[in-house]
Order: C-alpha cells, then sequence, then structure tokens
C-alpha cells in the first residue's frame, strides 16, 4: 500500500511503512530534498556528459526528474517493479511522461539488467531497490552487481544507496569489488544510508580538479558536491570504517 503525507511543503511517499521511500519539495519539484539521494549523482564529479543515465528503483522519482531537467543531452530510462509506484509519481511527484529522452519502464531491474541487448549500453547506473519495509537493498548478488558492470559503457559509473543493517554495508561493498575494478563510498547519512560509487575503469583522481568541478555543480546544479568530496578524502584517508577485504580495489590517491 502506498501512502503519501504532506508536512511543510514536504511531500514523501511510503510504502505503507514509516520509512520515507522518496521526497519533494512542492514549490521546487524537480530539485532532489534527501541528501543521499543528493549523493546518487556524484558520479557528476567524474564525468560532465552521459549519453544513457537508468535509474533502478524509481522511489519518488527525484533521480529521474533531476536528469530528465537538468541534464538536457542525457537519455533518461528509470526500471520500476511495482505499476502503482509509477502512477502514483506521475500523479503526485511531478514525473513527466514518456518521450524521446525519458522512458520510465515497468518492470523486473533484475531482468534488465540481465537483458544481453543492454550489455554496455549505459552510462551511468544509479541503483535504489528497496521493498516495502527498506530493511536491505531488494536485489543484490555477486551475480547481480556483475549484470550492472556489464551493461555499462567502457568508462561507466554506478552509483548504490547501501541502506542497511550495520555490517552488511561492507558486503555489499565486497560483492561490487568483485564487478567493479574501483569501488568507494562516502559518509553515512540519515539513519544508516551510506551511497558507494564503482567504477568500471579506475580513475585517475586529482582531488584539486574535483574541488573545482564541485564548485562548478554547486554553481550550475545546485548540488552540493564540495560535501562529496570531502567524504572521498576521507575514504581515501582510511577514516571510513567499513570491513572490506584488504585487497579491495579503490580510488588512487
Amino acid at each position: 500500500m502506498l501512502t503519501i503525507l504532506e508536512n511543510d511543503g514536504l511531500r514523501t511517499l511510503h510504502f505503507g511503512t514509516p520509512a520515507v521511500q522518496g521526497a519533494m519539495r512542492v514549490t521546487q519539484p524537480d530539485d532532489i530534498e534527501l541528501e543521499y539521494v543528493q549523493q546518487m549523482m556524484m558520479w557528476l564529479l567524474f564525468r560532465d556528459h552521459a549519453e544513457h543515465i537508468v535509474q533502478l528503483g524509481l522511489g519518488a522519482a527525484a533521480l529521474t526528474k533531476f536528469c530528465y531537467q537538468r541534464l538536457l543531452a542525457s537519455h533518461v530510462t528509470a526500471v520500476e517493479l511495482n505499476p502503482d509506484v509509477i502512477s502514483t509519481c506521475r500523479q503526485q511527484f511531478a514525473l513527466p511522461t514518456n518521450d524521446d529522452r525519458l522512458n520510465v519502464l515497468n518492470m523486473d531491474a533484475l531482468d534488465y539488467v540481465n537483458d544481453f541487448s543492454r550489455r554496455r549500453t549505459i552510462d551511468i547506473l544509479q541503483v535504489d531497490l528497496y521493498d516495502a519495509r527498506a530493511h536491505a537493498p531488494a536485489v543484490s548478488s555477486e551475480a547481480f552487481y556483475a549484470a550492472c558492470a556489464n551493461t555499462l559503457s567502457r568508462d561507466g559509473i554506478m552509483t548504490v544507496n547501501l541502506y542497511c543493517d550495520w555490517p552488511d554495508h561492507g558486503r555489499h561493498i565486497r560483492m561490487m569489488e568483485t564487478a567493479f575494478e574501483a569501488v568507494a563510498w562516502l559518509p553515512e547519512v540519515h539513519d544508516g544510508n551510506i551511497v558507494a560509487i564503482a567504477f568500471k575503469r579506475s580513475p585517475s583522481v586529482d582531488f584539486e580538479a574535483l574541488r573545482e568541478r564541485a564548485t562548478h555543480l554547486h554553481q550550475t546544479l545546485g548540488l552540493p558536491a564540495h560535501t562529496w568530496v570531502d567524504g572521498l578524502f576521507a575514504w581515501m584517508l582510511g577514516e571510513l570504517d567499513i570491513p572490506v577485504m584488504p585487497e579491495a580495489g579503490g580510488l588512487p590517491s
């Protein structure tokens, strides 16, 4: 059962529980309200163009709308299993109808990434898949993350919202590391959300250049990108304590 709540101009989506599945500021429907959802856009620190962006799990459509409305050179696909979520997003959360740049699909995310025809067709994959209880990722396994990597183009990037009980964050990160050359993550926000970023090819990182890029993203898109750079720097220094394999891949210093 879907529930819509509204308080002080903030509209939230719930799947019959208190857990917030998405939020929208009514007066700013195309902005991203929640911090962890903003962090899902941190791939913008590493590339300024993506021809095809795919969102697995629609939520309240914040990522889908932001990419569609603000990144006008990109084609945007969203994959959502529950048809009621799609209709609710269109009725209550200002999700536009499909057109030549936007395609919202009612299908299983696992079926989507396992379709061979989608191999190497996606530049950015944003994964936020949860059931009604929002207790742990609804789809997560080494095979799933391998399929995600297979859909990505040569320099593709995946961001993932890991909302789960400690220490399950580390288990999910280890699974990602089996499919991606480099995996990093930001500090925990909200009540257990950790957003990870996975690179099909390990990037060369210059933190001074990342800070300049963050300034540009804040000025042009209103995103708090400096906090992402600070978080990645803390990760590089080993200050973000998540148990991972000692031989795990990561961003070079």
